[in-house]
C-alpha cells in the first residue's frame, strides 16, 4: 500500500494542478488587440456581434450581454417582475448570486432541496415550496448538467411563475437535443475565467420573449432608452434619450466581447475535451465503492464545468476535509462547490436555519471539485485518478 504524501509518502506529481484554468490562444489575443486599436472600447459593434453569436449558438431569439453573471441574474429577476414581498425559489448548492438576485429586488429567497443523485434542484421540492408569493424560480444547471426543464417549465407556467435557468455552468449543454439558452423563459450565462468560455468577466441573458428582452436592455443600461416607441416625451433631437426606469450600469466592454467571440469559436473543442476527461474520471471512479459518481438525466448532453468527487465517509477512515487536504499534499488542488447558501452568516442573520435542505447539506459534507479544464493533459488526468485511488486505498475501512 502506497503511503499518501500527507502521511510522509511521495506526492503523485511535483507541480500543482489547480481545479480550473482558462485557455487563451493567439486568436484570442489578436481579437482583443484589434479592439484595443479600434474606435470603440465599449458600447460598440462587438456587443451586437456577440449578442447575435449567442443567439446563433443557442437558438434563442434575443440576447443581452452584461458585465458578469451576477448582473445577468439581477436583470433577469428585475425583468421577471420580482419585487418587494415576492418569493424566488432556488437551490442552496450554488454560488450565492443565484439567491442574492432575489434579495437585490427586495424578494425573499426560498431554498428547494436537490436530487441526491444528480445534485440539481428537485422539481418535487420546488413544487412543495411554491406559494402565492412565488414570482420566479432560478434553477441552476449545477456542474453543467441541465435541470429537468420540462417538469419545471410545466410547473412554473401553470402557476404564472417565470423560470430563470442559471446556466453559468452550462454553455454548450443540450437538453433533448436543444441548446441551453433557448428553452427557459430566461437563461443566464457567466464568462468567468474558470468557466468553459471566458471574457475575463462577463454575463448574458437569453430569452425568446420580446417583452422581456426590452426590459433586460433597460435594466442593463441605467433604465435609459433612445427607442422612439418607449420615449414618454417628444424627442428634442438626435441626441435625445430618457431614463424611464431605474436601471444599472451593467454593460460589457467591446474588449470582453471580442475575447468571448473568439472563445466561442472553440466551444465545440472545449466541450469535447471536457467530455473526454469526465468520461475517464467516471470510468475510474465508478469502480471504487468508496466513491459516488454524479448521475445524469438522459435528456442532458452535458458540457461539464465542474467534476464533483463525492466520498462515502461511512466507508472511509477520513472525512471530506481530510480527503481534501490529502489531495492537496499530492499536488492535486481541489475546491468545494458550494457551501449551502443559507449557511452563510448573512443568510443566518436573515433568519434561515440549517437543516432545511438535508440532501444539499449531506452533499456539501461529502464533495469536492476535481481539476477539469480544456488544457489538462492525459497525464494530468491520470495523476488525479492515481491520487484519489491512493488516498482511498490507504484510508478505506
Amino acid at each position: 500500500m502506497e503511503r499518501p504524501a500527507i502521511e510522509g509518502g511521495s506526492p503523485v506529481r511535483a507541480t500543482r494542478l489547480f481545479y480550473g484554468h482558462q485557455y487563451i490562444d493567439e486568436a484570442d489575443v489578436k481579437a482583443v488587440t484589434q479592439v484595443l486599436t479600434s474606435d470603440y472600447l465599449t458600447c460598440g459593434p462587438k456587443v451586437t456581434e456577440l449578442e447575435a453569436k449567442l443567439c446563433e449558438i443557442t437558438g434563442a431569439k434575443y440576447a443581452v450581454v452584461c458585465s458578469n453573471g451576477t448582473a445577468a441574474l439581477h436583470i433577469a429577476a428585475l425583468a421577471a417582475g420580482v419585487g418587494e414581498g415576492d418569493e424566488l425559489i432556488t437551490t442552496p448548492i450554488t454560488f450565492a448570486a443565484s439567491a442574492n438576485c432575489g434579495l437585490y429586488c427586495g424578494a425573499k429567497p426560498v431554498f428547494a432541496d436537490i436530487d441526491p443523485n444528480t445534485y440539481n434542484i428537485s422539481p418535487a421540492s420546488v413544487k412543495a415550496k411554491i406559494t402565492d408569493k412565488t414570482k420566479a424560480v432560478v434553477a441552476v444547471d449545477f456542474t453543467g448538467q441541465a435541470v429537468e426543464l420540462d417538469s419545471l417549465l410545466e410547473m412554473c407556467h401553470e402557476k404564472g411563475i417565470v423560470l430563470i435557468e442559471d446556466g453559468a455552468h452550462s454553455i454548450g449543454t443540450k437538453y433533448n437535443g436543444q441548446p441551453v439558452g433557448s428553452i427557459a423563459d430566461m437563461t443566464t450565462f457567466s464568462f468567468h475565467p474558470v468557466k468553459t468560455v471566458t471574457g475575463g468577466e462577463g454575463g448574458a441573458v437569453l430569452t425568446n420573449s420580446e417583452e422581456l428582452y426590452k426590459r433586460l436592455l433597460l435594466f442593463r443600461s441605467h433604465g435609459i432608452t433612445r427607442d422612439a416607441e418607449l420615449l414618454e416625451n417628444e424627442s428634442h433631437g438626435g441626441w435625445y434619450y430618457e431614463q424611464i426606469d431605474l436601471g444599472y450600469n451593467y454593460r460589457m466592454t467591446d474588449i470582453q466581447c471580442a475575447l468571448i467571440l473568439s472563445q466561442l469559436d472553440k466551444l465545440k473543442m472545449f466541450s469535447d475535451r471536457r467530455k473526454q476527461i469526465v468520461n475517464r474520471y467516471n470510468e475510474a471512479f465508478s469502480r471504487i465503492p468508496e466513491l459516488f459518481v454524479q448521475q445524469e438525466i438522459p435528456q442532458s448532453d452535458t458540457t461539464r464545468h465542474l467534476y464533483i468527487l463525492r466520498i462515502r465517509p461511512e466507508m472511509l477512515n477520513i472525512d471530506r476535509k481530510g480527503f481534501f487536504e490529502a489531495l492537496a499534499a499530492e499536488n492535486i488542488c481541489c475546491n468545494v462547490h458550494y457551501i449551502p447558501v443559507y449557511w452563510h452568516p448573512h443568510y443566518q442573520r436573515l433568519g434561515y436555519q440549517k437543516g432545511i435542505c438535508p440532501n444539499a447539506e449531506k452533499l456539501y459534507n461529502e464533495m469536492m471539485s476535481l481539476p477539469l479544464y480544456y488544457s489538462m493533459t492525459d497525464s494530468d488526468v491520470e495523476d488525479v485518478i492515481k491520487a484519489v485511488g491512493k488516498i482511498v486505498d490507504y484510508y478505506k475501512k
